[in-house]
């Protein structure tokens, strides 16, 4: 069969879309390989039988990816309407630090952090002034580089100031709003991040929701989103992070403060907060979009999870060939720890394209209400106490439980966030040429990537797991605070691997969707897009997935 023979039988609307679609063949997928790989997707299991080609441009797609619904997702028009574009935050220090950088004229959060097809996602929101409101939901991904997709509109829609929660036991702050929306997730929804921008018609000013659909099909990619960290870095409504001081309690206490999903993001604790139109979205925008924009414009097969998700459902981890864990993903539970290492076990590769990940224990408690996992507070650490070292009295929970720390984020990851000098930016240097990695990427020992690592990075390796590598390795600097990083890569038991890049800006170096913006900490800052660090990712999924 010929490509053009694919084409006549293609459904009209796949035809349609290829008519719509402006293909920007540059940084993405060249336009015949593109439509071959479209193609693929929309004849499904019969690919197998005719012999269809089998890779999308540089990206190498498996037999298990044929139905691969990306491409055909990608090819639907995009928009950049998506945007806010009119924001406003309280302004007011906090701490004698940060500005307050809360939206009480338009604020919402969802009432779960991941649906599938056909459940009800409950969207709550609050406006104060009392303002009328629209609400649109978009897909975020490629769609020829525009990032999103519109999926569908609520409009004319009563606005309601909602009442700020009472602090609750363990100064939790847990919403109690009554729901402004509730739909059905329809059926042909694929896997995404999906962001829901609030505009109050009073002023037109904008703020996000944010939830992922998911799904249990087959996948190559299994994107597992930080939303623990998300949620342990909000300040909402003024001053209630993990990260917050109450009477008796340190921040480096265990546990300082419970936090709920059941609140708007908003106030983050580090540099997100400078991000004033992501407002509502967590850190998804300026940390792991750029991961996930790059792989479906790649035409990836990619499905997208939650924390939580990765918490409660042990076999889902299983569908995919690789799971990767992204940007800041610092609050784990004992149970995502254990569930993680089984799929390992089981031959699922990992890649953490992150950074103080695997690094806090936090177990997922139940709301008020008895909703399962939507609480979460911090119990320790995923590092084992130096010998002949003792437990800190403040790092005993008020009922009794004490802090894991009988689990090594090393011995899942290679590498971890090491206790001393864990915050620090830096250049990302090749000490490993010859490795398949950098293939392609011409880096010789020393070269290095500059400002790829930061603001926090791993560094102790663990040296005896089964074919361990440092691949890239160097100093960071935090004012004058000096530490370091490695990058790892080991073998799993059933010729997996597990890859550690050793940053939280890994995905920044991968691409920059529209109103994205290059971090910067400790005096570094991140280069943006890197055709090395985005050779070294094709490298990486290629040996994944194949």
């Amino acid at each position: 069969l010929s490509p053009n023979i694919y084409l006549y039988c293609l459904p009209r609307s796949v035809l349609l879309n290829f008519k719509l679609m402006k293909l920007d063949p540059k940084p993405g997928i060249p336009r015949r390989d593109l439509i071959k790989g479209v193609t693929a997707a929309s004849l499904g299991l019969a690919a197998g039988s005719i012999g269809i080609p089998n890779s999308i441009g540089n990206t190498k797609v498996s037999s298990a990816s044929r139905q691969n619904l990306i491409p055909i997702e990608n090819a639907k028009p995009g928009t950049r309407d998506w945007q806010l574009t009119n924001t406003r935050q309280l302004h007011g220090k906090i701490n004698k630090i940060l500005d307050d950088g809360r939206c009480p004229w338009i604020e919402g959060y969802c009432s779960a952090n991941s649906v599938r097809a056909g459940e009800t996602l409950r969207v709550m929101v609050s406006t104060n002034p009392v303002s009328d409101f629209k609400l649109e939901i978009f897909r975020t991904g490629y769609y020829n580089g525009d990032g999103a997709r519109l999926m569908k509109r609520f409009d004319g829609l009563k606005g309601k100031a909602q009442p700020d929660p009472e602090v609750g036991e363990n100064h939790v702050r847990e919403c109690n709003w009554e729901p402004s929306v509730e739909f059905e997730i329809p059926s042909d929804w694929l896997s995404g991040v999906y962001l829901g921008k609030l505009t109050a018609e009073k002023e037109n000013i904008q703020s996000y929701v944010i939830f992922i659909a998911r799904d249990d099909r087959p996948c190559d990619l299994l994107f597992q989103c930080s939303d623990n960290t998300w949620s342990a870095y909000n300040r909402w409504p003024a001053d209630f992070s993990i990260y917050t001081s109450h009477e008796g309690k340190s921040t480096t206490g265990f546990p300082s403060g419970s936090v709920s999903f059941d609140r708007p993001y908003g106030l983050f604790t580090h540099p997100v907060n400078k991000h004033k139109t992501s407002g509502g979205s967590g850190e998804f925008l300026p940390w792991e979009f750029p991961l996930s924009f790059w792989l479906e414009q790649h035409g990836y097969d990619v499905s997208y999870i939650s924390n939580v998700d990765t918490h409660v459902d042990p076999r889902g981890l299983l569908r995919t060939k690789s799971f990767i864990s992204v940007g800041h993903d610092e609050y784990w539970s004992v149970e995502m720890y254990d569930n993680v290492l089984k799929a390992c076990n089981e031959g699922v590769n990992l890649a953490f394209l992150s950074a103080n990940a695997v690094f806090c224990v936090v177990p997922m408690l139940p709301s008020n209400k008895g909703v399962p996992n939507r609480t979460i507070r911090r119990e320790g650490w995923f590092n084992p106490l130096p010998p002949g070292a003792k437990l800190p009295p403040n790092m005993i929970h008020q009922d009794g439980f004490k802090p894991v720390f009988d689990r090594d984020a090393a011995q899942l990851m290679g590498a971890r966030t090491p206790l001393a000098a864990f915050n620090g930016s830096g250049d990302w240097t090749c000490a490993k040429p010859e490795h398949w990695l950098f293939e392609g990427t011409g880096m010789k020992a020393g070269d290095s990537i500059k400002g790829l690592v930061g603001w926090e990075m791993h560094a102790e390796p663990a040296m005896d797991l089964p074919g361990m590598e440092i691949v890239a390795k160097g100093p960071t600097m935090a004012g004058n605070k000096k530490g370091d990083y490695t990058a790892t890569v080991y073998n799993g038991p059933k010729g997996n691997i597990v890859f550690n890049a050793a940053t939280i800006w890994w995905a920044n170096g991968l691409s920059s969707p529209p109103g994205h913006q290059t971090p910067v900490r400790h005096g570094v800052a991140q280069q943006g897009v890197d055709e090395r660090v985005q050779k070294i990712s094709h490298n990486l999924f290629q040996r994944m997935i194949r």
